[in-house]
């Protein structure tokens, strides 16, 4: 509650058609297994959870240069609870550009977002 009080949440409506805003970025934070079983959003970024305030934090050495650009990092999970806690962890590191789907990936499907199977590897 405390989280879902300082954020910003998007409906899965919303978020399909903010992916239409080149500095829109869908940020798929649920586990590689969860992608696997379920699907994956065609275009979005796979940063998972355990990973995701390392990947963020420029002076951490896994930082990835992608959220360093001037875009609105649009964070979902499965179904909302965790792109919550993290869009709240990204706030308090400091990021201002950053928000969830609170319904996340099931809510995506089943607004109609295209899905694609995600390749084994």
């Amino acid at each position: 509650a405390e989280a879902d009080a300082e954020i910003t949440t998007y409906t899965a409506e919303q978020a399909i058609d903010m992916t239409k805003d080149a500095n829109v970025l869908l940020v798929d934070i649920r586990d590689v297994r969860e992608l696997q079983r379920d699907g994956q959003v065609p275009g979005a970024l796979h940063a998972p959870r355990g990973m995701l305030e390392f990947w963020v934090d420029p002076k951490s050495p896994y930082y990835k240069d992608v959220f360093g650009e001037p875009k609105t990092f649009l964070l979902f999970c499965a179904g909302g609870g965790r792109s919550a806690l993290a869009a709240h962890a990204l706030q308090r590191m400091g990021m201002d550009n950053v928000a969830h789907i609170g319904s996340g990936f099931r809510g995506w499907r089943d607004a109609g977002g295209a899905v694609e199977q995600r390749p084994r590897r």
